[in-house]
């Protein structure tokens, strides 16, 4: 609920003037989804219902009774979410990679310890999994 002095303060509000050229520019950047509506409201603190009037008078696209097929994301938020997402695969990437040199390490600690080698040798057949593993170790 409002307080009294935040009534008095919107009723000592200034009316303020916006310039032709300056309601031309900000029209242009929401037809070019740079900025939206509300942001323009927010930054300027001026109605809604002033910047769609600033819309209906200076853009061909907000014409009043003018179908528009509006998208719900424009392409620079388009471009945003794509950005968050990389990082997010890039992130990803390198904890994968920061693991895989863990793993590495520690078969490399392994081999070092137990003298036994885990990783394949390059033209070697696979074994066929059915003998024992005496007999498989004896022939090196």
């Amino acid at each position: 609920m409002a307080t009294i002095e935040e009534f008095k303060e919107r009723r000592s509000r200034q009316n303020r003037y916006f310039s032709e050229s300056f309601r031309k520019q900000k029209v242009r950047e929401i037809e070019r989804n740079l900025t939206t509506v509300r942001e323009v409201s927010k930054t300027y603190e001026v109605s809604t219902t002033a910047v769609y009037k600033w819309l209906y008078k200076y853009s061909k696209l907000y014409e009043r009774e003018h179908k528009q097929v509006i998208e719900p994301m424009s392409d620079t938020r388009k471009i945003k979410a794509l950005q968050d997402k990389i990082k997010e695969l890039e992130q990803m990437v390198g904890q994968k990679q920061i693991k895989l040199e863990f793993y590495e390490k520690m078969i490399a600690l392994t081999e070092e310890e137990y003298g036994i080698s885990f990783k394949k040798k390059r033209g070697s057949e696979p074994s066929s999994g059915t003998g024992s593993t005496e007999e498989n170790t004896e022939g090196k």
